[in-house]
């Protein structure tokens, strides 16, 4: 058994079982843990996901929103303990895979067009 096999089942044990399906251009609701002290509790970050980039155990996303004018981003890794669960609010109709163009923009010309199914 080389490096790579063993590198490899190291991750394949911390994939989680079940991923949440979204993509980029997405409204999600992200369930996140937070530690404040001895005490643990869910706090929720609602906005567009901007990219997902890496793979594997490595994968990471990252959501935007406005939080009282001011633009807010948060990269979490897609598998992290901390990530409780992601809540698809709204499917987005985007043609990129990072929508970085999204940083300059405020109000509605931030909006992203909405997928209907």
């Amino acid at each position: 058994m080389n490096a790579t096999e063993i590198i490899r089942n190291i991750e394949k044990e911390q994939l989680k079982d079940k991923v949440d399906d979204f993509r980029v251009g997405d409204t999600v609701k992200v369930y996140g843990k937070i530690k404040e002290g001895n005490r643990e509790r869910i706090q929720v970050f609602e906005g567009i996901v901007l990219k997902r980039q890496g793979g594997s155990n490595r994968e990471t996303f990252t959501v935007r929103k406005f939080s009282n004018g001011v633009g807010v981003e948060k990269t979490w890794p897609l598998h992290s303990p901390n990530v409780e669960k992601i809540e698809v609010v709204r499917y987005g109709k985007v043609r990129r895979a990072k929508l970085n163009y999204l940083r300059d923009r405020v109000g509605k010309r931030a909006k992203v067009k909405e997928l209907v199914k």
